[in-house]
Order: C-alpha cells, then structure tokens, then sequence
C-alpha cells in the first residue's frame, strides 16, 4: 500500500512537471512566436529528448507547429474573420536545416497573426535550382509575395536580380541584400542580419576584455563572410589594432572570432589539445549561436536575429501588397546579439 502511493506520488509529480513544462513552452511560443529545443532544454534542465516530446505532444494537439529544432505557432486553420484580405506568400530557402529554420519559423508566427499563409520551398545553392523553384511556386498562380534567398555570387548576381525583378509578384530578399545599385526594371526589397555589425560587436567585446591581438577565421563557401569581413576591418580600424590575422590559425593571438559554430568548437578542441587553455591563453567567440552552448567551455557567441528577419520578411511583404507602389522600396537591417559564455571571459570577469 506504502508503495503504490509512493509510485502515484511520483506518477503525479511527473505530470505536474510535464504541465508546468507545457504551460512554459506555449508562452515562450506566444511571446516569441518560435521556440528551440536547446534552448528550453538548457532554461529548464532537461533533455533535449524531454522537450522534443513535450512539443510532439503538443503538435498532435494542434497547439503548436514542428520544425527542425523547435516549434512554432500553428498556422490558422482559415484566416480571421476580422481581416478582410488574406495572401498567401511563396518562401524559397537554400537549405531546410542548419540556419534557416529559425527564420522560417519566424515567418510563419507572423502569418500567422497576419492571416498570411506561407508556402516554404526547400531549394540548394544552385541558382538553376532556385529558379526552378520559384518557377513553380509562380506558375501555380497561388502566391502574391514571394520571400527569396537565391545565390549571389560574383558573376551571377545581376542575372539572377534582373530575373527576379521581372516576375509577376513582388519578391524581397531574406538574408540577402543587393550589391550596391542594379540596373533591375524594378527596385528589390530586402531583410538581412547586419552581420557586420555582429562582427564589430565582437571585436569590441574581446577588446573590451583585454585582448589586442585578435584573429578572424571566416568560412569560405558562406555569403556571410563578406559582411563579416567589413565589419572585421571596420572595427579594427576604430580600435587601431592590427586586421591582417584572418584565416591565419590563432598562434600568437590571444583572441578568435569564429565562423560558424562547428569551427569554433574544433578551434577550442585543438587549442585544448595543444595545452592551450580557453579562455585563459586564447578567447574565442562564435558566430551563429546555433550549438555553442554545447563546447566545452561554452563558447561566446554572437546571435543573428534570425526569427525577427523572417517575422519581419513578411510584414514587409504584407506592406507591399496593401500599399502597392505607394510607400518606397526598402531594404532592413537588423542587429545581432551578444551571448556571453565562458569561452571569452577574462579572470577579472569570472570572479
């Protein structure tokens, strides 16, 4: 008898936890419109596993919507009454995993609580691809809008932006920005993180903890290392330090700045290796924020403001299909966040 109140006892316990993680997850989902896996987990102390099923349970409810690596709001079933339009915008992507989910489920809370449908598209970093893709999503006649992140590399960009300037729908350009001014039929709206404002923060923060001899290790085959690159020779320049230590390793530096997550944790593992000690002997800082809470030590990260481009991608978008060609073309930057870990602090800092 002891024993079966001792298992009910428990049995509740675990159900109240469940709730009180439920009720946790759909107000972080109202006030932010998208939730992470890793980072409830992390708020809350538990497995990723635990909060993957508790936002399984609450799909199967219909008070949420999946996405790789966290949820979002449900989509209306049928628009409010209260709105007298509704649109449904297109939404072609390079890559349905790592960085873009974050700003897909951005877009999709602000259809949300628009009324706007958005029809996501998976493309690749193939501009052919990415024709076809949006081809498709025109040619069903479906969409008013259409949310894009085409490739624009050297060589592509203007065929690519006079393309998209001609289809039949107003486009803007998510996480993309053209190149200066382009000789387009028409003018293309655009969204981004100011990635090199990110990097300026940065260079800033390790400055700010002491540290004069500061490297940059950029990915190659990203677009974002061109943004971060001025911003890494802006901020160098304002703090008269030394910018030629990129892609250089970090020996005889006492401060890296790394893009992206998975580099900055390799980075860290070999220092470690080395005998060099983190933050101690070297300071790293990481650009993306998608697993640097997961090294050892957790790393300094900036954080792109991802579900904030894709919230405002579509509110932008919403804008010009009310306004037609009545407000101007724009073009938004929004900054990113610093989220300081151990990985950049100085013992000053740590006591």
């Amino acid at each position: 008898m002891v024993r079966s109140r001792s298992v009910a006892n428990a049995t509740n316990r675990t159900a109240l936890f469940q709730v009180q993680r439920h009720e946790r997850l759909l107000t972080e989902l109202r006030r932010c419109g998208a939730v992470r896996v890793s980072d409830l987990a992390r708020d809350l102390g538990v497995s990723e596993l635990t909060i993957r099923r508790d936002i399984a349970a609450l799909a199967a409810r219909n008070l949420c919507h999946r996405v790789h690596g966290g949820a979002t709001l449900p989509a209306p079933a049928r628009p409010s009454p209260a709105r007298k339009t509704a649109f449904t915008i297109g939404m072609v992507v390079p890559s349905l995993d790592f960085y873009w989910p974050p700003i897909v489920a951005g877009a999709r809370a602000a259809g949300a609580a628009l009324g706007v449908n958005v029809q996501l598209r998976g493309s690749s970093y193939d501009p052919e691809e990415d024709r076809r893709q949006i081809s498709r999503l025109v040619d069903a006649g479906q969409v008013q809008g259409l949310l894009l992140a085409p490739g624009l590399e050297d060589g592509e960009a203007d065929r690519t932006l006079t393309w998209i300037s001609r289809l039949p729908v107003p486009t803007i350009l998510v996480e993309r920005q053209p190149r200066g001014w382009t000789s387009t039929p028409r003018r293309i709206e655009w969204v981004r993180s100011d990635h090199a404002l990110g990097l300026e923060i940065a260079v800033h923060h390790l400055y700010e903890q002491g540290h004069r001899r500061i490297g940059l290790h950029l990915s190659g085959s990203s677009p974002t290392s061109t943004y971060l690159l001025q911003g890494w020779h802006r901020a160098c320049a304002d703090l008269g330090i030394a910018d030629d230590a990129v892609n250089t390793g970090w020996k005889g530096l006492t401060g890296l700045i790394v893009h992206s997550d998975p580099q900055a944790i390799i980075v860290a593992r070999n220092a470690a290796d080395q005998g060099i000690r983190v933050p101690d002997d070297l300071a790293i800082v990481s650009y993306d924020d998608e697993v640097a809470h997961l090294a050892e030590p957790a790393l300094t990260a900036i954080r792109p403001p991802k579900n904030h481009v894709g919230r405002l991608a579509v509110e932008l978008m919403v804008s010009r299909l009310l306004d037609g060609d009545k407000r101007p073309a724009q073009g938004v930057l929004v900054a990113p966040e610093l989220v300081v870990r151990q990985s950049s602090l100085s013992r000053r800092m740590r006591v």
